[in-house]
């Protein structure tokens, strides 16, 4: 489903009236996702394609970005300015994860960048696909002008940006609602497999820049002609997915009365779940731990890692229920 991701405001440059959208991460009404939000359920954990890019679309023999590994782009987003891989002008790169991707109320997915700031901005366009060969673009919008040419180092104002990946500073991930894409041919959106990044080329030249779903070309910083130019993918991080052993489509009553989630050491259970037996699993269904006649539970005892964690229980002899916890010792 489909959420209002924009600011009610317009403004109004050489005549055109612009809308204004979500502000940097940190201000009221921001849409960014941190990288160790509990929304976050898994991250991309395959490359499927990479294409590095040019150092400068407009020199062909001027060779490629060479910045980080591909892989680089898999598991939990770093929030650094290092740990990343950049793509170059128009690289792209083809990401798959554990489980498929599925479009429920608000953002499914969250793709983070490496920018050091919340204005020194590189962008990147995302697709995504059910079977690999047939992708669709998020409908991207850049207010930005296109007068003058954003410099090398230049800066961009973040709520003149929707739906582009790179709109955050690092840490923060840009979200993306499956919803935006309702209308599209040849996709599930609830079977989803591959996200992919393609580099926006941000110079304002027509004959080498890319536009939005407007037709407005996209003025980011130009040229960006060393080894870690264009987009710099850290991660992508999944919000909705068809992971079987994490429903939550019936949340059972009883996961508000755990607490506290997130925890880092101590996880206090409601006293109907004394007398029961627990697992707790990770998100692949895998036991990491198990009790039972305790309603208080001592986390750093089981040498776990930070994460995703899912309550497993039975009462009465009914269907077992789930729930997920977040810890972060």
């Amino acid at each position: 489903m489909k959420e209002i991701r924009f600011l009610v405001i317009f403004m109004v440059f050489s005549g055109q009236v612009w809308a204004q959208f979500a502000p940097p991460a940190g201000e009221e009404g921001t849409t960014a996702i941190k990288k160790d939000s509990v929304i976050i359920v898994n991250w991309a954990n395959e490359v499927i394609d990479f294409d590095r890019g040019l150092l400068d679309i407009a020199t062909p023999d001027g060779g490629d970005a060479s910045y980080g590994d591909s892989l680089a782009a898999l598991g939990v987003a770093e929030g650094t300015s290092v740990d990343c891989v950049s793509l170059g002008d128009q690289g792209s790169i083809t990401l798959t994860f554990p489980y498929s991707l599925r479009d429920r109320e608000g953002p499914d997915f969250a793709v983070f960048e490496n920018s050091f700031s919340d204005d020194y901005l590189e962008f990147a366009f995302v697709e995504v696909s059910t079977d690999g060969e047939r992708f669709v673009r998020f409908p991207a919008i850049s207010n930005t002008q296109t007068e003058t040419q954003i410099e090398t180092y230049g800066t961009t104002d973040t709520k003149l940006i929707h739906n582009l990946a790179g709109k955050y500073r690092q840490g923060y991930g840009t979200p993306f609602d499956l919803a935006d894409l309702v209308d599209s041919a040849g996709i599930d959106l609830n079977e989803i497999l591959y996200v992919r990044l393609v580099d926006v080329i941000g110079t304002i030249d027509p004959l080498y820049g890319t536009k939005d779903s407007e037709g407005n070309l996209i003025n980011d910083p130009y040229k960006t002609d060393f080894e870690s130019g264009g987009f710099d993918l850290d991660a992508v991080g999944v919000i909705n997915d068809n992971n079987p052993f994490l429903s939550t489509e019936n949340l059972p009553e009883l996961a508000v009365q755990v607490y506290p989630n997130p925890t880092s050491e101590w996880l206090n259970l409601p006293e109907i779940l004394s007398g029961q037996m627990i697992t707790l699993t990770d998100l692949e269904g895998r036991v990491v731990a198990s009790f039972e006649g305790l309603n208080q539970i001592n986390l750093s005892t089981y040498n776990l890692a930070a994460g995703t964690y899912l309550i497993r229980y039975q009462l009465d002899g009914l269907d077992s229920k789930q729930f997920r916890i977040v810890y972060l010792p």
